[in-house]
């Protein structure tokens, strides 16, 4: 029963979401996932065009209708294909009075320089001009970026739909980078109005740790601690921007508000983690890294994380705990068999250790949690050899 309670926590949780942050590591790491911006779309369009609906054909039973637009203003075109006025007739009718705008986009379709013309975007003047003056591609990220940071919360969604996906796509070195021009003023009131879209909270939480003050982090202290049981979608964010803002101190508060309560909801305590992690590998210094270690330790109390913890574990080299796990391995509540196989390949991790940043002297200490490691997976070879077994059938070390 704890297995499936933990596992539709982990769904709740935004599992999925991690998932997809895995297979984009480089990209923000607390947004949704990635979405073709408009101005990829733009670029890999041959035909960029404003378009005024002028009226259309409605369908009929075997018919979809038609509708046609005039083109008011063209981003780019095929050289002698285009001309402002000409008209464009497209199969399937729209819905839609005389003067609605709309961005079409297309590409060269044959030899010549005829363009197939895709599905019509509505528009508004204000939307179409973010579009048309975008930065491309190729324009350096920290340079693009600083034209998306104004469009946020743009009262038109499709830009602020938009800009919101440039900052999803982009590497977090590269929003870091421009931690000097963000607003964090505008940040701090998007985290706490309550019309804020909730998946951009965790971007808003992170960018506000990189440009923040003292007075940021109170703000960001105030959302963490809220006691809730319902799943807070960004929390992750906010964490990871809180010690950001706050380093080795902050941590303290997150053990005590997420870590140490075991009446806190599952999703609280993983999207915690979820800031070890961050901090781990993308604010590398900013917390002692035996620091972070002592803080996912403690969720090695927690039966229903255990597997993930000792997972982590294993990335960060700590071998500190070889005699614990040893000693909880099948006992109570870790008698189950996802955490003996996290158990079992940190140990057959172990036995090619490379030292952490905190031993010392490095190469003694490396020989004592190898030949340990090695010991330990001789005994459960002996105790529990068919687990053991299907540990090492997909086991591979990073």
């Amino acid at each position: 029963m704890r297995q499936l309670v933990r596992f539709t926590s982990l769904v709740a949780a935004g599992l999925l979401l991690l998932v997809a942050s895995t297979a984009r590591s480089f990209a923000c790491p607390f947004c949704s996932a990635p979405s073709q911006t408009m101005a990829e779309q733009v670029a890999q369009a041959d035909g960029v065009c404003l378009v005024e609906w002028t009226g259309g054909t409605q369908p009929s039973d075997q018919d979809p209708g038609k509708s046609t637009y005039e083109i008011l203003q063209i981003v780019k075109a095929p050289k002698d294909s285009l001309a402002k006025g000409d008209r464009v007739t497209l199969a399937r009718y729209r819905a839609s009075k005389k003067g609605d705008l709309f961005l079409l986009m297309g590409t060269r379709s044959g030899k010549g320089n005829s363009i197939e013309w895709g599905s019509p975007t509505e528009v508004s003047e204000s939307s179409f001009n973010y579009v048309a003056q975008a930065p491309t591609p190729e324009v350096p990220a920290q340079k693009r970026l600083l034209y998306f940071v104004k469009f946020l919360e743009f009262p038109d969604q499709l830009v602020a739909n938009d800009a919101y996906a440039e900052f999803a796509n982009a590497p977090y070195k590269d929003i870091a980078a421009m931690a000097s021009h963000l607003p964090h003023k505008k940040i701090r009131q998007w985290l706490v109005q309550p019309e804020t879209a909730q998946p951009r909270l965790g971007l808003y939480g992170m960018m506000l740790g990189l440009c923040g003050d003292d007075a940021d982090a109170k703000v960001l202290a105030e959302k963490i601690s809220e006691k809730s049981a319902d799943f807070r979608i960004g929390i992750d964010g906010m964490i990871s921007g809180y010690l950001l803002l706050t380093g080795s101190n902050g941590l303290e508060h997150i053990d005590e508000w997420k870590f140490k309560d075991r009446k806190v909801a599952f999703s609280e305590t993983y999207s915690a983690m979820m800031g070890l992690r961050f901090m781990w590998q993308y604010a590398s210094g900013r917390i002692p890294n035996e620091r972070l270690m002592q803080s996912m330790r403690i969720l090695l109390e927690r039966p229903e994380l255990a597997d993930l913890v000792i997972a982590d574990l294993a990335r960060w080299n700590d071998w500190s705990v070889q005699e614990r796990l040893m000693k909880i391995y099948g006992e109570g509540e870790y008698n189950i068999p996802s955490i003996k196989r996290a158990i079992i390949r940190y140990m057959l991790t172990s036995t090619q250790a490379k030292p952490s940043a905190v031993d010392k002297p490095a190469h003694d200490v490396n020989n004592q949690y190898v030949e340990r490691g090695k010991k330990y997976i001789e005994l459960l070879r002996k105790r529990d050899p068919k687990t053991v077994k299907e540990a090492e059938r997909f086991f591979f070390v990073n």
